[in-house]
């Protein structure tokens, strides 16, 4: 069966987008992990599905390189609204909002949360910050944007060795469906960020990853909004507002479009 694909990406952040809106797709984890192989399939951090939605004008389905399905990815939101033009996207973490400014796409994701339970951790504690820590990374703040992260403030974020510490703070037991880590340095022009990712691992940006980080800088009063966060593979702008979802504005870039036989 040929179906047809995108390669895109946002700031590096890559995707396949399969349209099963007409023709609907049947998604597995091992599909998804197969087209995500970058030496037997196409190769991207994540896959993309797009499906109707009764609440949105199109639904998008987001699944990790490791084929596990996730619930939200800002940099493939931008991707999407770019591609596909919907200013609504239904997501298992919420409705986005998108528009196209010129060369650059705005979403809108969800209001934060920040209860422990809406995280989620697996039991009752504080979230700002977190009272735990792993080697030289501790107390974190956490954020769920649509999907859950930890966010470590860092002096100096090239002594981090978060590919070393990534994958054990990733499946802590603290957190039953798992965590992004975030580790952000705080400058007078913004904040440097790396961010390993579920199911993902170290990637050149993460979306959602900036906008939480941006959110626990202005919460800890360390910026103000809108914030720069600039990661490996470029720099989005970050709005928020306690009480209103948080924005994200930046570049989306479409690379190639083809056929595969699945």
């Amino acid at each position: 069966m040929l179906r047809q694909f995108h390669k895109m990406h946002g700031l590096g952040n890559d995707f396949v987008i399969l349209d099963g809106r007409e023709s609907p797709l049947a998604m597995t984890e091992a599909l998804a992990r197969h087209l995500a192989d970058r030496r037997e399939g196409i190769g991207c951090d994540q896959l993309i599905l797009l499906e109707p939605s009764n609440t949105a004008e199109l639904r998008m389905r987001i699944f990790n390189a490791d084929g596990s399905e996730v619930e939200s990815c800002g940099n493939a939101s931008r991707c999407v609204v770019k591609l596909t033009g919907a200013g609504t996207i239904e997501t298992a973490g919420g409705v986005i909002h998108g528009d196209v400014t010129g060369a650059e796409v705005e979403v809108s994701l969800i209001e934060p949360r920040f209860s422990w339970n809406e995280i989620p951790l697996a039991y009752a504690m504080p979230t700002d910050p977190v009272p735990m820590g792993w080697e030289n990374l501790d107390r974190p703040y956490a954020v769920n944007v649509g999907n859950p992260h930890l966010v470590f403030f860092v002096e100096d974020l090239d002594d981090i060795d978060i590919e070393g510490l990534g994958p054990a703070i990733e499946t802590d037991p603290t957190f039953p469906e798992r965590i992004n880590v975030n580790v952000a340095e705080v400058g007078d022009d913004g904040i440097r960020l790396k961010t390993f990712e579920r199911g993902a691992g170290l990637t050149r940006a993460c979306g959602t990853g900036a906008c939480a980080t941006a959110v626990a800088a202005i919460r800890a009063r360390r910026l103000s909004s809108p914030v720069r966060v600039t990661m490996p593979g470029g720099t989005l702008v970050i709005a928020w507002e306690p009480g209103q979802p948080v924005t994200m504005r930046g570049d989306a870039t479409h690379v190639f479009e083809g056929t595969i036989d699945l």
